[in-house]
């Protein structure tokens, strides 16, 4: 959707999206019927389903185009609790100037909202590690993290220098009260190009101090590199560590053999990823929050609600998973 309508304000985009995105809800709700039997068969998960939570990445282009007030507003009133950013800027035609980060947490504060983390870039964290956490206390959070890759170097040193860095980091941000995290994709779990044995997140995951660096776990992406990289389980390393894990990326993949990855993208419930027996298998020795979030939910059709549907209908989907 483009910012240039000027008419289009809070109150139009509420009447536009309420009744929809209500409607369009239970569609969703069909695929997670036999999850939501297994979480009660089992006991409460340790994914609290008063805490579900949303990485902004997914609803970027309304982030963009509407500003933090109206996305945010509407994400409370859909039941989202808990906010991962991925960047603090919005289109700046929306205040006439760029928004500020006492303003982000005033409307956070407003809604009922908690910002729970950010994705910032390593280069960031590198180059401006203070200001970074500077932000993360403005906003409230108790996390701050990146989605890069530990090391461009697919290699044993490459990944050892790597955790050593994150150490360093991570020792700055408990020493302000805050978690550092990673963020995986599918290639940390690739083999080391000069060790053909060892897998390359296991190297991070040993050589980083448990005090201090922490991991999010996004559960597409591990399924993605357990097709392309064998032999290991994505729940075992939760399963092991449960306390390094404090959020998770709740994203749903759909079985496509033809895709290179193994599976496609979807909206949350509308996918095949065994979340059911992921939940049941990490076990009950710690609480993660789970973020849902889905790369390619701009553009869903039809706009509006676009990308804020598939967040309407994709929290139904985590709710009914969590019970």
């Amino acid at each position: 959707m483009s910012h240039s309508s000027k008419s289009f304000d809070r109150r139009d985009f509420l009447r536009a999206t309420a009744g929809t995105t209500v409607a369009l809800a239970a569609a969703s709700v069909t695929g997670v019927a036999a999850a939501t039997s297994a979480a009660a068969a089992t006991g409460a998960p340790s994914i609290p389903k008063d805490r579900i939570g949303i990485q902004l990445y997914s609803i970027r282009d309304k982030v963009s185009a509407l500003g933090f007030a109206v996305v945010l507003t509407e994400l409370a009133r859909i039941g989202y609790r808990e906010i991962e950013f991925a960047g603090y800027t919005q289109n700046t035609s929306v205040l006439g100037r760029q928004i500020t980060l006492p303003e982000i947490r005033r409307i956070l504060d407003d809604n009922g909202l908690r910002a729970v983390g950010s994705h910032v870039g390593i280069g960031n964290l590198r180059s401006n590690l203070q200001g970074e956490l500077d932000a993360a206390e403005t906003l409230g959070m108790p996390h701050v993290g990146t989605a890069n890759a530990p090391s461009n170097s697919n290699t044993v040193a490459g990944y050892l220098a790597a955790a050593e860095e994150f150490n360093t980091w991570g020792a700055a941000a408990t020493a302000r009260g805050l978690k550092l995290y990673q963020h995986n994709h599918a290639g940390e779990f690739a083999f080391a190009t000069d060790q053909p044995s060892v897998r390359l997140y296991d190297v991070f995951l040993k050589n980083t101090d448990p005090r201090h660096v922490y991991l999010e776990l996004d559960i597409y992406w591990a399924y993605v590199g357990q097709y392309r990289y064998p032999g290991f389980d994505p729940a075992a390393y939760v399963r092991n560590q449960p306390y390094r894990y404090p959020l998770f990326h709740m994203k749903d993949g759909d079985t496509n053999p033809s895709n290179a990855n193994g599976y496609d993208i979807v909206e949350f419930g509308a996918g095949d990823l065994p979340y059911e027996r992921f939940i049941r298998d990490i076990g009950p020795r710690a609480a993660h929050v789970g973020i849902w979030e889905q790369d390619t939910a701009p553009g869903t059709l039809p706009d509006p609600p676009g990308s804020l549907g598939a967040a309407q209908r994709s929290y139904t989907a985590l709710k009914g998973l969590l019970g």
